[in-house]
């Protein structure tokens, strides 16, 4: 049975189509932007039930802050209007995120380790951006969430990442220029001690949140368990019960001791036992997923000593598709490490037959660059035979982050890159690879790009509108790519 509020016209700009999730306070629903070409968004009206003035306050500043946020960070759900309807109903529109929500992911199992660094890089990148506050008043002031759980946690599929994090729902956050106790909100499972006492609060409620969902990832179940699933039974857990142990939970478990240690270090009882700030879980999480690196590193180290060492290809074809990308059509970029030195490399995953079909293909390096308002490059790669039968692959790099800065500096070092490919069908072993050069006018552009975005300023918060820029000038140079291309092969032809 369809909502009664289906093809409603909202504002006389978004038309409601379905529900899209329910919550205590409020429901979202599915819709069009019909004034922007019917682009899908979700829009959020506040619960009727619960219509009061400091409800209605705190429903617009939940859209004030979420929109403040995602702007900072591509982690955070972005708000893109606020309005009321003729019943004087409030709402704000969000972009719509399809996916399924890491408490769906999960479904009360482990989440592979690849896939948890993955997940917790990108919820600790959107977490610290909250607690590193928003401007109210002229002021900067810090957000705490109050509310990290699974359900508050959405993955949907992207093409750069693979799997893209976003934190949802702020309707409980604190802003830390309020400092008076505001009594307890949050869902019992994931507070603190604290946040459960209705106390002052500050970044380390929502680490211990943190703390708990890791747990929680890692063995598919909760570190506590209460008498009664009460507001009396979880006080009682969070503040005197121990949490079980991993083995306890799961006795095959094999995880690093530096992994239990931090996630026992975010449930520690008390705020001064924990980390200080989400950077600092995100600093450990990274040196404890780089530890494997390291040990791969080592290998090829003694695959080189040997009288006969690898070569670069033999080493880019024992690679393995990641466990946190999913299996699709998609390219991203990686650095494989060879000898004393780095591989450029892009990692492709293609149907069979375009894998047979471009495999001994020359590939076509193109580079396009925008220096602000963030800077980005976009790498093209197109495996050609006739202008009906080509692929172009895109992999867009942000210059601000290591892996970008990285790549570039290797490819204009030695202008060589390799293409990675891995089959749609079959395991997840690389197939084939094939190697690219950069021609030595484009090395020139890449140096001088490079240091266009060494002296560009930071702004994450815009580095949609820079893809976006890419992208229409992708589409503007395709045609023009192709004819380039046809007259290169008919050249060759012909001589």
């Amino acid at each position: 049975m369809r909502d009664e509020y289906y093809g409603r016209l909202l504002v006389q700009r978004y038309q409601l189509l379905e529900i899209a999730g329910k919550g205590s306070m409020g429901q979202v629903y599915q819709a069009k932007d019909t004034l922007l070409g019917g682009v899908i968004v979700a829009v959020k009206f506040l619960s009727r039930s619960k219509m009061n003035q400091r409800v209605r306050d705190r429903f617009m500043r939940e859209a004030t802050i979420s929109a403040l946020l995602g702007e900072k960070s591509i982690h955070i759900v972005k708000v893109r209007d606020y309005g009321v309807d003729d019943e004087e109903m409030p709402f704000y529109v969000m972009e719509y995120l399809k996916g399924d929500s890491l408490k769906d992911a999960m479904q009360n199992k482990p989440v592979p380790l690849p896939r948890f660094f993955s997940f917790m890089r990108q919820i600790c990148l959107g977490l610290q951006c909250a607690h590193d506050g928003i401007e109210v008043d002229g002021n900067v002031t810090q957000v705490v969430h109050r509310d990290i759980k699974p359900s508050n946690i959405i993955i949907t599929k992207d093409a750069t990442l693979g799997e893209l994090v976003k934190i949802l729902d702020f309707g409980i956050a604190l802003l830390k220029s309020d400092d008076s106790p505001t009594g307890f909100m949050g869902t019992p499972a994931y507070c603190s001690p604290e946040q459960m006492d209705g106390k002052t609060l500050d970044n380390r409620a929502d680490i211990y949140s943190l703390g708990i969902m890791m747990f929680q990832m890692l063995t598919g179940e909760l570190p506590l368990k209460p008498k009664a699933s009460s507001f009396e039974g979880w006080f009682q857990s969070h503040h005197y019960q121990k949490p079980k142990s991993f083995s306890e939970v799961r006795a095959k478990l094999t995880l690093p001791q530096a992994l239990i240690d931090v996630v026992n270090q975010c449930m520690a009882k008390t705020p001064e036992q924990r980390p200080n700030c989400v950077n600092d879980v995100l600093k450990i999480l990274e040196q404890i997923e780089q530890a494997p690196a390291r040990s791969a590193e080592l290998v090829i180290s003694q695959e080189l000593e040997r009288k006969t060492p690898l070569t670069a290809d033999e080493i880019c074809r024992q690679s393995i598709w990641p466990k946190d990308k999913p299996r699709a059509e998609i390219v991203f970029p990686q650095l494989i490490p060879y000898q004393d030195l780095e591989l450029a490399t892009m990692w492709i995953m293609l149907s069979p037959s375009d894998i047979e079909k471009y495999k001994h293909n020359k590939p076509h390096s193109q580079f396009l660059f925008v220096g602000a308002p963030h800077p980005m490059l976009l790498w093209l790669t197109t495996l050609y035979q006739n202008e009906q039968q080509h692929r172009m692959l895109p992999c867009y790099l942000d210059l601000k982050k290591p892996i970008g800065e990285k790549i570039l500096q290797v490819l204009t070092q030695t202008g060589v890159y390799r293409l990675v490919l891995f089959s749609l069908e079959g395991d997840e072993h690389c197939v084939c690879t094939i190697e690219g050069k950069v021609p030595l006018r484009k090395i020139q552009l890449l140096k001088e790009w490079s240091l266009e975005s060494k002296n560009s300023p930071a702004t994450h918060g815009q580095i949609k509108e820079s893809k976006r820029s890419l992208k229409e000038e992708l589409e503007a140079l395709k045609p023009k790519l192709v004819a380039s291309l046809q007259r290169q092969i008919s050249k060759k032809t012909l001589n």
